[in-house]
């Protein structure tokens, strides 16, 4: 930290108020050397923080945080904001157990205003806060900070919508950099390049504005109304910055995202400007870093020198095995059309993209539209499957029931990262797509035990008529996968009892079934006795005729699951005994009623009990009690 000369005396941004130009630009090359360094051995995300290292720093010079307020959107860019807040002491600690978070917090800090993890809500909380401001009679500043692929979203465009409408103080920093995780796609994406490309509309506009400054006053004043009423026309043939102004913000840029110069001088520009603005900021990705400016979207992220696995890995992850299977599926089977939200890489996609590229759509960071999309395409007889972050799912809850379920289309919804998934932390665990979903009719909501069960699941809901199936798998290994068995079509609702026994049933689901069956013999000896292993891959519908052969054998039965024990698998098993009016003992094993904060993925299912030891414990603790 000693060679830092100006890093180490940045506690609180407004230390940063007396840096002139120069000693910010050396502030952010030692910002980014910081965060390089630590990412690199601690992991973290990557390209899109050092992409707007230079940005951080003239927000926090020219603005006063946190009574100004400074909103980012989707937060893992928000890394060079943490450090400038008072929090680069602790910044090695990101995404660990107990440290600070991947993601902005509000609990964290005074200067997160708003805690983000999702995408595209920035402007619409913006302008919550801006509101709350004028009500109070205050008169700080506030400014949403959104990336083009926020803007894929169609949340951010509720928001301008309504911002151009109220004309209230808010200014909104589109931060282009043609990607999200994968590259932008859609129309924005090519309007916004077109900007870039074509910077000539504000120069000429300003040079006309000054040149009519020069003539007689009389004359002066009408050419400057003729001018004002056929603006728009030149602001159409010469940029697309009409669009945002049409909406009624007005638009400044493209400014270049890595002048710290032009952006403090554009930023004290704008910061009295009563009415919304939006100023285009253009960047790079991984900017200082010589590989992620290359290849931003490989680096992405980073998982950390201390935190690589050397241990040798038996099987392919989950998402691995979903991107195999649905090539293999695509090869027989015409009728395949695979969609995403701005997510071909992260869920595995990327071998079915190069194969099929005309079955497949990324419809960018749209989950709603993604999903609604599915339906049309499945009106005319194709099979559309769905790969999302569990996570993410939660924002097209209205269109899976709306246009999929209750208009009968069949639609496979795989999603991925379901359970804990470690230091990205509360706004990514996918624990509560099961009580989301349970409720739905036609939705049949199942989960694998392993790679191979993954294949035959997604085998299954290609058969369905006019059922939707939903396919839940965690950020781990598929435990046991072969590529080269042929796929097997199940019975829908059909468990597997993996392991006969006595005294106490295990129903377990998902993730769950690995675990215990890979250390059923540890778990006996502990026991001593051998408790019985019961897959229950479908958890809706459920297996009813093993569940009444089990409420008559056993007197104490487990249900375990990497999901919310609120309206979860267990709280559907409870429900059936209750109807049926069973009397046989249930412990539900499973996510409580709380946010579950970052660690790694094995720290959290050991803090939850999700574990080995943690379903000895429950076993023996209720057997004890009997």
């Amino acid at each position: 930290m000693n060679k830092y000369k100006f890093l180490t005396k940045i506690n609180n941004p407004s230390d940063l108020n007396c840096l002139t130009i120069s000693e910010l630009q050396i502030l952010s090359e030692e910002l980014a050397h910081f965060m390089d360094k630590i990412i690199k051995e601690h992991g973290g995300h990557y390209s899109s923080p050092l992409g707007v290292v230079d940005l951080s720093v003239a927000l926090h010079h020219v603005y006063d945080s946190p009574n100004d307020k400074i909103i980012w959107d989707i937060g893992h860019q928000a890394y060079p904001h943490k450090i400038l807040t008072g929090r680069r002491d602790n910044f090695h600690t990101l995404r660990q157990k107990d440290g600070i978070s991947g993601f902005l917090k509000r609990s964290e800090s005074p200067h997160d205003i708003i805690g983000a993890g999702h995408s595209s809500t920035s402007i619409s909380s913006a302008l919550g806060v801006a509101h709350a401001r004028d009500m109070s009679g205050k008169n700080n500043k506030v400014i949403a900070i959104i990336g083009d692929g926020g803007m894929t979203g169609g949340l951010a465009y509720e928001g301008l919508n309504n911002l151009g409408y109220h004309k209230t103080q808010l200014t909104v920093i589109l931060n282009d950099n043609s990607m999200s995780i994968s590259p932008s796609v859609g129309a924005l994406s090519r309007y916004l390049t077109r900007v870039v490309t074509n910077p000539t509309y504000n120069k000429v506009r300003k040079e006309l504005w000054n040149l009519t400054g020069k003539i007689p006053e009389g004359l002066s004043n009408l050419v400057r109304k003729t001018l004002r009423k056929t603006e728009g026309g030149i602001k159409g043939f010469l940029t697309p910055g009409i669009f945002f102004e049409e909406l009624g913000l007005r638009y400044i840029g493209p400014i270049p995202g890595h002048d710290i110069e032009k952006l403090v001088r554009t930023f004290n520009a704008v910061k009295e400007f009563p009415n919304p603005t939006l100023i285009h900021v253009y960047s790079d990705k991984g900017k200082r870093s010589t590989v992620a400016e290359k290849e931003p979207v490989k680096y992405y992220s980073l998982s950390g020198n201390k935190n690589i696995n050397k241990s040798k890995i038996q099987a392919p992850s989950y998402s691995t095995v979903f991107g195999k299977t649905i090539t293999q599926l695509a090869e027989k089977n015409p009728k395949i059309y695979c969609i995403t939200a701005a997510m071909e890489i992260g869920t595995g996609m990327s071998g079915y993209v190069k194969k099929f590229p005309k079955r497949y759509i990324d419809v960018g960071i749209a989950e709603g539209h993604a999903v609604t999309y599915a339906s049309g395409i499945a009106t005319g007889g194709y099979k559309p499957i769905i790969p999302f972050y569990s996570t993410f799912l939660h924002r097209a809850y209205d269109n899976i029931f709306h246009d999929v379920l209750l208009q009968d289309l069949p639609v496979i919804f795989c999603m991925d990262r379901a359970g804990v998934v470690g230091p990205d932390g509360p706004t990514h665990h996918g624990v509560y797509d099961i009580s989301l979903l349970r409720g739905l009719p036609n939705l049949i909501i199942t989960a694998p035990k392993d790679g191979n069960e993954l294949k035959n699941l997604i085998a299954t809901g290609l058969t369905l008529k006019k059922k939707s199936m939903s396919i839940r798998y965690p950020k781990d290994t598929s435990y046991n996968y072969n590529e080269s068995v042929q796929e097997e079509i199940l019975k829908i609702g059909s468990w597997e009892k993996l392991q006969s026994g006595e005294k106490t049933a295990i129903l377990a689901t998902g993730s769950m079934v690995g675990i215990i069956n890979s250390n059923y013999t540890k778990i006996c000896n502990e026991l001593g006795f051998n408790p019985e292993l019961i897959n229950a891959r479908f958890i809706k519908p459920m297996d009813f005729k093993l569940l009444n052969e089990v409420e008559n054998k056993f007197d104490l039965i487990i249900t375990m699951e990497e999901g919310a024990l609120n309206g979860g698998f267990g709280s559907g098993v409870v429900e059936y005994f209750s109807d049926h009016n069973y009397n046989t003992k249930i412990v539900r094993m499973g996510v409580p009623d709380e946010f579950v904060q970052h660690a790694t993925r094995n720290e959290l299912l050991n803090d939850l009990g999700l574990s080995v030891n943690g379903l000895i414990q429950t076993v023996k603790g209720n057997l004890n009690n009997e």
